[in-house]
């Protein structure tokens, strides 16, 4: 949904976020007066500044890494802040051209006062731990899909391939049991191939390991009372679990 202009403020202030430092730009729209400020990552600094604009005044940053901190700390300390969806912003090509943080913070004040800003949705504290969770599990199973292809390329650049069959003549798994026994039975000529070998196994196990720890810590966390019933709902569909 598209955040209309307060009918009960005339100033919007735009915020170009970045890791160590804040742009601000302001825009009276009755006046069309037009301030700036630099702050660092600090909070107390912006609230203080915008107060001494306007204590009425919205602002507004876009999403991105930065994250809700800024629009929870703000919001903390009694100022109107939102977080606009990047993808939604769309910017005339003289902007792109001229791109710099002032620019940036400005472009978001008039968005803002035009009400021409689609407002993201602000998990609280709760939902935000949930999902980190579950993107560090995601992360997890990245890092053990990649350890098992670093394993498996090594091997291929000796020469070594997986090709044992069941009496019927199919071919086994990988990362089964009798995978595992293949790999453990392989001697290379040179040590520094055998200490590489032992280098990738015990990231693959290492791998596994976290990525079994953080499935057990969705799992508790899908239990809790807050998320349990949406969760057993989803799980009634084919292929969707924790």
């Amino acid at each position: 949904m598209e955040g209309a202009p307060m009918l009960d403020t005339t100033t919007f202030v735009g915020l170009d976020v970045h890791a160590r430092s804040i742009k601000a730009v302001s825009l009276d729209v009755m006046t069309g007066e037009v301030r700036c400020a630099t702050f660092g990552y600090d909070a107390g600094a912006v609230a203080e500044w915008v107060r001494s604009v306007d204590p009425k005044a919205r602002c507004v940053y876009e999403s991105g890494v930065t994250g809700f901190d800024l629009q929870k700390r703000l919001s903390g300390l009694g100022v109107d802040c939102v977080v606009g969806a990047v993808s939604k912003m769309i910017k005339p090509s003289a902007d792109r051209r001229r791109k710099n943080d002032r620019n940036d913070a400005e472009f978001l004040a008039r968005m803002l006062s035009v009400g021409n800003v689609v407002e993201v949705w602000v998990p609280d504290d709760e939902c935000e731990a949930a999902r980190d969770l579950t993107r560090a599990l995601e992360d997890a199973r990245d890092d053990l899909s990649r350890a098992k292809q670093r394993l498996s390329k090594f091997l291929l650049r000796h020469g070594l391939a997986f090709d044992e069959r069941t009496p019927t003549g199919r071919r086994k798994g990988n990362w089964t049991r009798a995978h595992w026994s293949w790999i453990e039975s392989i001697r290379f000529a040179e040590g520094a191939d055998n200490d590489v070998l032992a280098y990738y196994v015990d990231a693959v196990r290492r791998a596994a390991e976290e990525k079994a720890r953080l499935e057990g810590l969705v799992e508790a966390e899908a239990r809790k009372p807050r998320w349990r019933r949406r969760v057993d709902s989803l799980r009634c569909l084919k292929g969707v679990d924790t």
